[in-house]
């Protein structure tokens, strides 16, 4: 099958080995999106090498649960052990021994077919198309912030960063009716968070006043760019909640004086569970065409991750399937 690969160097290859995994289910994949964790890979963030991706949406071909075969399904990534406590509970999220799709030793979406578990895939709803289920794995990360910090309608948050993954936490905070402003580098990414639900954006460049210091109660930091959680630990108020959503290759410089004298919280915020996105994007119908940039066949894959790392960018998808039978 094809596959784009990384092995040091990202290369579409055309005979790469169907990943058949015993007792799980193998899925053709319709579409995939590159995030910016697939462009820190290729600097060597995870150690990864091996089939890149994981936020997709796929058709079930073979499956040990016959009434799953010509579904459409997303797949929630972390495969977990199945022994541990944590795995036990249901959450295979931190597993020690896990597998994580296309981030750590398995194979991923960037690719005709791939491999999960039963227990990781769920139905794609017939109102939800393809690609809007592409963000199905972003919005539960996303949405997960909601799980792990409070935010109620009298809170003050900052979202620092514009890029796709902000733009998916202005629509996850905006179910919570709190007041949300976003930090960013580019007008037009600005203009569309405002159309998504903040009420305050501004340029990075006009946030560096002092009437920004301390001011929000929790500073959301988004950016994918090492400068951005010293501009969150400056926003954020004393006693503050700072949520890490970045993931990038290289050591961060943080300011712990801040964090010390201030009593910031640090939260780090990964993945979330995908029933909470699928039933937002069922019940509201959200328009996530102004968060695609490009849409490019696989075969164009190198293409696509040079589209994806340009300034300004938001989410180049690669369509693996041309027609979906």
């Amino acid at each position: 099958m094809k596959a784009l690969r990384f092995d040091g160097e990202l290369k579409l290859v055309c005979d790469a080995p169907i990943p058949r995994r015993e007792g799980e289910t193998l899925i053709q994949v319709i579409a995939a999106g590159i995030c910016n964790t697939d462009l820190e890979i290729t600097k060597g963030y995870a150690g990864f090498r091996g089939t890149l991706g994981h936020e997709f949406v796929g058709r079930v071909v073979e499956s040990g649960d016959s009434s799953l075969v010509g579904q459409r399904v997303v797949g929630e990534i972390n495969v977990g052990c199945g022994e541990c406590q944590l795995c036990k509970e249901g959450d295979a999220r931190h597993c020690p021994t896990r597998t994580v799709l296309g981030i750590k030793g398995r194979d991923g979406a960037f690719a005709e077919f791939l491999s999960l578990p039963v227990g990781n895939l769920k139905a794609v709803p017939r109102s939800v198309s393809d690609e809007t289920a592409v963000f199905v794995e972003p919005l539960a990360a996303a949405l997960n912030i909601l799980e792990q910090v409070s935010i109620t309608p009298s809170s003050d948050v900052v979202i620092v960063g514009d890029g796709k993954l902000a733009q998916l936490i202005v629509l996850a905070l905006a179910q919570t009716g709190s007041s949300i402003s976003v930090i960013g580098r580019h007008d037009e990414k600005l203009d569309l968070a405002e159309r998504l639900g903040a009420g305050c954006v501004l340029r990075e460049s006009a946030a560096t006043g002092p009437e920004w210091n301390g001011r929000f109660d929790v500073a959301i930091e988004a950016s994918g760019a090492p400068s951005g959680l010293g501009t969150a630990l400056r926003v954020v108020k004393p006693r503050g909640t700072v949520v890490l959503k970045s993931t990038h290759h290289g050591e961060t410089r943080v300011d712990t004086s801040r964090v010390v004298v201030n009593e910031v919280t640090i939260v780090g915020s990964r993945c979330g569970r995908f029933a909470p996105a699928i039933d937002l994007l069922k019940r509201e119908r959200i328009d996530l065409n102004p968060l695609i940039s490009r849409r490019l066949p696989l075969e164009e894959g190198l293409l696509a991750f040079q589209e994806a790392a340009a300034p300004g960018t938001m989410k180049v998808i690669l369509q693996v399937l041309e027609r979906v039978p």
